[in-house]
């Protein structure tokens, strides 16, 4: 993506290339159809932007980790993402993500986070990686 430039009105724009786009519809199709086949109470993590754009992360156990460490069971290599960042928490039926104390901190919809409830469709950044997640149809939003 072009870094956003102002107009002549003063808003500031930015052009997003064919490739971003194509990357993007190709995520957003993927996630549809693995939400789809997500029995009740399942969830999903898929790579929308980063070194591993595509990649599909199943979170099937209670706890999941991510980070840079090798051992993480969401291993995101990158600089910018702490060797410990995040861990992805089910509980209740429900997803959290919960940030560990990371230097670049978690976002939620671009928003930071300490710790938050998941709910389908949202958007999960650590370091440079954008994740979407995916959630079978029993996995709802907290209130």
């Amino acid at each position: 993506m072009e870094p956003a430039r102002e107009d002549a009105t003063g808003k500031m724009t930015s052009a997003l290339h064919a490739d971003e786009f194509d990357a993007s519809a190709a995520v957003a199709e993927a996630a549809l159809e693995e939400m789809e086949t997500l029995g009740g109470g399942q969830g999903m993590l898929i790579v929308k932007r980063g070194p591993n754009a595509g990649s599909q992360f199943q979170l099937d156990r209670p706890v999941m980790s991510a980070g840079r460490h090798p051992a993480s069971d969401i291993f995101l290599d990158d600089i910018t993402v702490s060797r410990r960042h995040a861990e992805f928490r089910r509980e209740n039926g429900k997803f959290h993500v919960v940030d560990l104390g990371s230097l670049n901190k978690t976002y939620l919809n671009r928003a930071p986070v300490d710790s938050a409830v998941l709910a389908n469709g949202d958007e999960v950044r650590i370091g440079n990686f954008r994740l979407i997640f995916v959630a079978g149809p029993a996995c709802v939003r907290g209130l």
